[in-house]
């Protein structure tokens, strides 16, 4: 797979780029890991006219041509596993088993599935209409077709937790269903997002059909939302940014795709294995340094069994070996930034000054480099705590204890203005699903933070628009036409 380091992926060609490069460091260590391209506005608007200009030829391919290109990307990923992890690893400061098995593996994994989703049907015959003579037209059976096509030009902007994962999520399912990209990765870790764009380029994507711009300027990210040669937004990130791009989206009817922010809901009854809810919000923890949206990051716990909760969830992160990513045993690395890790640091302190008891964490790691943050449990809270209420993006859970009923825990939960994914655990499998169904999230695990990778994934409220993953992504990634004929 050839590579052109430190340059633009524009219309099948390595571009310069016009604002220069900037440092791409890894949050373990501090050092440089590589030198990422800064594009200008009209480079990104280049790159939405080389896929405005290669759709049409594009979406036009056999589902089987679509299909071989994706399945070969897929091979060529697979081929430099290693090398691809051991850069992901570095740009993101995961843990050697989060690098391998949950970035670059599902990135390859999402790549095949698609490859298949290409051949999935993409016409459904309905139902034929009797129609009585009328102003219309006489009297006649009217058969009808809906047909999912591509919507154009998608731009997908990506999240920096993740950067084969979350590319391959988007940049996979839209080209399946005959759609061109320009992908805008995180300004964090944008090197793997370009060996993505070589091995699509060495599967043979036609030029144009794959375009990466990658820049730390906010301009960047806002000339691949308005470029008028963009159909589509795909974007995963912070609500507050998702609101700024829906706001221009608008303005030209662009469709949207967006998957914002969390503050997962883990309601746990008395009655609940509380060792299998204590591992599972863990997770927190552990994946990604709690960057994670999906995290259980509010536990709402019932009185009966809170001293308990508490007690074996502020061992478990006793557990939890903070430390060099690539250091056997580590669990918890560092997260993305030292700003991010003031920012994570200051939401304990809030946490204490709001009232919350700040049961483990709170100080910051003993290490001469890397931004590491010590795993934090702040327990007493209430709803109305900032805390609690907002998304904090690291490795701190907030646990508000409850006295009565199901209301109460429901009312608690849905008490946000987040609904991504939520929790249930409970001993009574029958009150965890009717809980499960009152909960206003786009997901609910009852008792398991386990996912289906074929099931919808989305937010309600302010976590999001729209639904992605599994055959949800193809339809997510096209337009449905009628075509109606007389029987």
């Amino acid at each position: 797979m050839s590579i052109s380091e430190g340059k633009l992926f524009i219309g099948g060609e390595w571009v310069e780029p016009d604002g220069g490069h900037y440092d791409v460091v890894d949050p373990a260590s501090e050092e440089i890991v590589g030198r990422a391209p800064e594009a200008s506005r009209q480079q990104v608007h280049d790159a939405a006219r080389a896929a405005h200009d290669a759709f049409e030829t594009w979406s036009r391919t056999t589902p089987g041509e679509r299909s071989a290109i994706l399945g070969r990307a897929a091979d060529v990923m697979q081929r430099d596993f290693a090398a691809n992890a051991e850069l992901a690893q570095a740009e993101s400061g995961a843990t050697a088993g989060t690098a391998r098995g949950m970035q670059v593996a599902v990135g390859v994994a999402r790549f095949r599935r698609y490859a298949q989703g290409a051949l999935e049907p993409v016409e459904e015959g309905l139902p034929p209409q009797i129609n009585e003579a009328g102003p219309m037209g006489k009297a006649g059976v009217m058969g009808a077709l809906a047909v999912r096509q591509p919507v154009g030009v998608v731009t997908c902007i990506t999240s920096y937790n993740n950067p084969w994962a979350n590319p391959a999520g988007k940049v996979a399912p839209a080209l399946a269903m005959g759609n061109t990209v320009v992908v805008k990765p995180a300004p964090q870790d944008p090197l793997s997002v370009y060996r993505m764009a070589a091995a699509l380029e060495e599967a043979g994507a036609p030029p144009g059909v794959v375009n990466v711009v990658s820049g730390a300027a906010v301009d960047v990210g806002e000339a691949a939302v308005d470029s008028g040669d963009v159909d589509m937004v795909s974007f995963t990130g912070s609500t507050a940014v998702g609101q700024r791009i829906g706001e221009v989206c608008g303005r030209t009817m662009k469709r949207q795709l967006m998957e914002l922010g969390g503050k997962g809901a883990a309601v746990v009854f008395g009655d609940a294995d509380l060792d299998s809810a204590v591992a599972g919000i863990g997770t927190t923890y552990a994946f990604y340094s709690g960057q994670i949206c999906t995290a259980p990051t509010r536990a709402i716990v019932h009185r009966s069994v809170y001293d308990e909760f508490v007690a074996k969830l502020t061992a478990y992160i006793g557990f939890m070996k903070v430390g060099d990513p690539r250091a056997k045993g580590t669990v918890v690395g560092p997260v993305i930034s030292g700003a991010h890790r003031e920012r994570v640091e200051s939401y304990v302190e809030l946490g204490r000054k709001e009232g919350a008891t700040v049961v483990a964490g709170g100080e910051r790691p003993a290490f001469d480099k890397g931004f590491y943050v010590a795993p934090a449990l702040l327990a007493d809270c209430t709803n109305d705590m900032r805390v609690v209420r907002e998304e904090i993006f690291g490795p701190v859970v907030a646990v508000v204890p409850f006295d009565g009923d199901e209301d109460e825990a429901v009312a608690l939960a849905n008490d946000s203005d987040y609904g991504l994914i939520d929790y249930v655990w409970s001993g009574d499998v029958a009150r965890a699903f009717r809980v499960a169904r009152r909960l206003r999230a786009g997901g609910v695990g009852v008792n398991t933070v386990g996912r289906n990778m074929e099931a919808p994934f989305g937010g309600f409220k302010q976590s999001g628009v729209g639904r992605d993953v599994g055959s949800y992504a193809l339809h997510a990634y096209s337009e449905l036409q009628s075509i109606v004929w007389p029987g």
